[in-house]
């Protein structure tokens, strides 16, 4: 019995597959949005939706993949729906569904939100209407995405002939299937590459709808193009090609007979003959094609963001007017920029001060154009002409975050504001340490790296200090560079670098933005010469710590006890040695569920001497340090 059982399962799961760094495609976050509008009861709501999210995972584990749930108790009706990729497993499904969940637990008081990963999409709202037309909420920014790889094709113009015609057919297949849906795969003979293509639209459209979402996947997935991998998604459909597998050869569709009179065999013979001219043509014209090959090196590399005219930039920004600055930093300034009446931007300019300024400003490009989270300030474009390097990144209205906590617009922010920066901090460096493709430590986290939205969101700003760690390693050694009074001990006195250096800063960061205090600042009231991570300890040994509370907070009982729970943590972050710090996302799922230290106990933290501005290391002597502290911006 017990063996038939066992039959029945296996034969009812759907097969599984495999893929490099499988288990990180449920944590990419490809797109996601909160609901903007309040609702009558957030309690009532949470409950409801709660409820559906319930409903939802029992049908999935039934084997479905779309599943739609509602809730309608006590008004704030909750209405929520599912969809998982056809070639997942039931756990597969589940298990990104909960991460969706997970994600979603963010929108704490919107009235709706939705979320999209590799492997599913999850969306609830309080109204039903979005179902059969995911547009219905098309708000004037809700725009697709897209997210390209960083690998090029070794043979670009025959990758790009195949994988064209290849997403053509699928473009026109995808809307023409019963379930919406398409998996196939195709031979690039060139590479000896096979290109795995998939593409599905919301179950519940309809065809005309979904068609036009495949066309619009279709013309914007081209910009990807050599890259070997690119996803899109927008509310009505999904499309993601690679040439690593992410579905089974046995899960493909045939899609040749939803075609319109022509082959995909055609497309197929017709860029293996390309491919052999190409070859030919390569071979005459060598020396031409090496002399070429590094003017458009850059031109591949930086496809996941725009390339802008020098002179378009400097008219946006009045010839970089002393009047556009918003920042300056010991990389350069930040301008300002007007491209139209809709699209303002902040052109940063770099200083060319040595030869290898150019080189740096690539890896700058290279890495932050294929990062994309709602804490991280977004690359929109670049511009390199002659000795003037530009990036085009992000406006946010509020500018940095120091002035709201010591600056013209201190006291402005109150604690939920301050709470929701602090989490969003935390979920950003999570995402550079564990998230993205390699673990990435961004080296100069402080308040004035931190810019605002016009809601007060937090994006973590200046990767221009951050280096590519490998995961092999605990930690790499490197000459210093940051800002004293946020950098961890052991990175500004051996050079030892690793995730916990931004550990350590953003618990700094987050004392600061408690206390409304600069991390290198006196207390001007008090005989005490301490700053503020020395102060801070002092009051916690003696219970006392809520005296670190900025005192234009006015706070009820519960939030001050939420405050020093967030204090604590703090402190934790600041541990020596570093291997006791917590990770980021450690920190995230203490800040999300309300814990501080459970059974961790805190030691006393490295301090930075007032007088001579030397680093204390435990008993032994004090050392000094060379690093000139740099300029805020």
């Amino acid at each position: 019995m017990a063996l038939l059982v066992m039959l029945l399962v296996l034969l009812l799961s759907k097969p599984g597959f495999s893929q490099k760094n499988d288990s990180k495609n449920n944590t990419n976050v490809i797109a996601m949005r909160c609901g903007r509008n309040a609702v009558t009861s957030l309690p009532n709501f949470i409950k409801n939706r709660n409820s559906t999210f319930s409903d939802l995972r029992i049908q999935l584990l039934n084997q479905r993949v779309y599943a739609r749930a509602q809730a309608l108790s006590s008004g704030d009706s909750v209405f929520a729906a599912v969809q998982c990729r056809n070639y997942l497993s039931v756990d597969q499904c589940v298990a990104c569904f909960d991460d969706s969940v997970s994600e979603l637990d963010s929108c704490r008081s919107g009235n709706g939100g939705f979320v999209s990963f590799d492997n599913c999409y999850v969306r609830y709202e309080d109204y039903a209407d979005f179902y059969n037309d995911p547009y219905v909420m098309a708000d004037s920014d809700l725009t697709p995405t897209l997210l390209c790889g960083n690998q090029s094709a070794s043979q670009p113009t025959v990758f790009n002939q195949v994988v064209d015609g290849f997403l053509s057919d699928i473009r026109d297949a995808t809307p023409k299937t019963s379930n919406l849906y398409v998996a196939s795969t195709r031979q690039v003979t060139s590479e000896n590459a096979t290109v795995y293509v998939t593409a599905q639209c919301v179950e519940g459209i309809n065809q005309a709808r979904c068609q036009t979402c495949m066309n619009t996947a279709y013309d914007i997935l081209n910009d990807c193009l050599p890259n070997t991998e690119g996803r899109f998604f927008h509310l009505g459909c999904f499309a993601r090609y690679s040439d690593t597998p992410f579905f089974n050869v046995n899960q493909t569709i045939d899609i040749s007979s939803f075609l319109k009179g022509h082959s995909s065999k055609v497309a197929v013979i017709a860029a293996a003959v390309a491919g052999v001219v190409l070859i030919l043509l390569v071979l005459l014209s060598w020396l031409l094609y090496r002399s070429w090959k590094k003017s458009k090196k850059n031109e591949q590399e930086f496809e996941g963001a725009v390339h802008y005219n020098y002179k378009d930039l400097q008219q946006a920004t009045n010839n970089f007017n002393e009047e556009n600055i918003l920042g300056k930093g010991g990389f350069g300034e930040v301008f300002k920029g007007v491209l139209d009446e809709t699209n303002v931007v902040a052109v940063k300019k770099l200083l060319v001060q040595h030869a290898g300024v150019k080189e740096e400003f690539e890896n700058e490009i290279k890495l932050i154009s294929n990062i994309h989270h709602r804490n991280l300030l977004r690359l929109l474009g670049w511009s390199i002409e002659g000795s003037y390097l530009l990036l085009v990144l992000e406006y946010m209205p509020n500018g940095s975050l120091d002035r709201f906590l010591w600056g013209a617009k201190r006291g402005i922010l109150n604690w939920n504001q301050r709470y929701e920066i602090i989490f969003g901090i935390a979920r950003g460096l999570a995402h550079l340490h564990n998230e993205f493709h390699i673990k990435i430590v961004h080296r100069d986290i402080k308040s004035s790296n931190i810019l605002l939205s016009d809601d007060f969101k937090p994006k973590i700003a200046d990767f221009g200090l951050a280096r590519f760690q490998p995961e092999d390693q605990s930690h790499v050694s490197t000459k210093f560079a940051g800002t004293l009074g946020y950098t961890a001990p052991e990175y500004a006195v051996g050079g030892v670098l690793s995730e916990k250096v931004d550990t350590y800063s953003f618990g700094i960061v987050t004392l600061e933005i408690i206390s409304g205090r600069k991390s290198t600042e006196v207390k001007c009231d008090s005989q005490s010469t301490d700053y503020l991570l020395e102060n801070t300890w002092k009051l916690y040994e003696k219970k006392m710590h809520v005296k670190v509370i900025d005192d234009t907070l006015n706070l009820n009982r519960y939030e001050q006890e939420h405050v020093m729970k967030i204090i604590e943590i703090a402190l934790l972050c600041t541990q020596s040695p570093a291997s006791i710090r917590p990770t980021m996302s450690e920190v995230v799922l203490m800040l999300q569920e309300g814990q501080s230290l459970g059974k961790r106990q805190l030691t006393r933290p490295t301090f930075v001497s007032n007088q001579d501005r030397r680093i204390y290391i435990g008993s032994s002597r004090p050392k000094d340090i060379q690093a000139t502290q740099q300029s805020q911006s």
